[in-house]
């Protein structure tokens, strides 16, 4: 699983300048789908969400597409600012962005026929709460907690880091189309 895991983000995991921090996020990714009881052939099956049809999009895609958009996001506010009144972690952006719907893996399940469905852990915890969890049992640090625990609705009003803002934009810049899809409001 480890293997696997490390193979299908080694791109955004390259990135990471901290190499510490690369392992300990393949450490978290590998816990997750390995309590989540998904095997290696079935991590580019699992939707990204059970809330939309997700157009055959799938977790991996969609993890990828959100921490590249939120390094898009980083490089158009350092480039078009003359003076940026913050500074962006760029190692906890990638690494927050590669595990902000780690929990993903603990709150989605199988049915009995093969449909996925919200899982019995999913139903107690949503995926931000059992995300920062599982990274903070693998030691990982309060900025990153924070990037997965208020990336959705769950960080509405509360304290956040500038990469958790920049990951919860590039979330809903990747999730809000397939739900106006599905309501017939995008226009193509």
């Amino acid at each position: 699983m480890k293997n696997k895991l490390k193979d299908l983000f080694q791109d955004l995991l390259d990135l990471i300048e901290d190499r510490a921090l690369a392992d300990k996020v393949v450490d978290v990714l590998t816990d997750a789908a390995e309590q989540g009881n998904w095997q290696p052939e079935d991590l580019e099956k699992i939707p990204f969400t059970l809330l939309t049809n997700t157009q055959g999009i799938n977790l991996i895609e969609h993890t990828k597409a959100v921490t590249y958009a939120s390094l898009g996001i980083a490089d158009a506010l350092e480039k078009a600012y003359k003076n940026l009144p913050y500074s962006i972690n760029r190692d906890w952006l990638i690494a927050g962005g590669i595990l902000h719907d780690v929990g993903k893996f603990i709150e989605i399940g199988r049915d009995e026929n093969g449909n996925y469905i919200k899982s019995h852990r999913g139903k107690l915890l949503r995926h931000p709460i059992s995300g920062a969890i599982l990274a903070a049992h693998h030691g990982l640090g309060e900025e990153i907690q924070n990037i997965i625990a208020n990336h959705a609705k769950e960080g509405e009003g509360r304290p956040q880091r500038i990469e958790t803002v920049l990951i919860h934009q590039a979330d809903f810049a990747t999730f809000n189309p397939m739900v106006m899809m599905e309501k017939k409001i995008l226009i193509t």
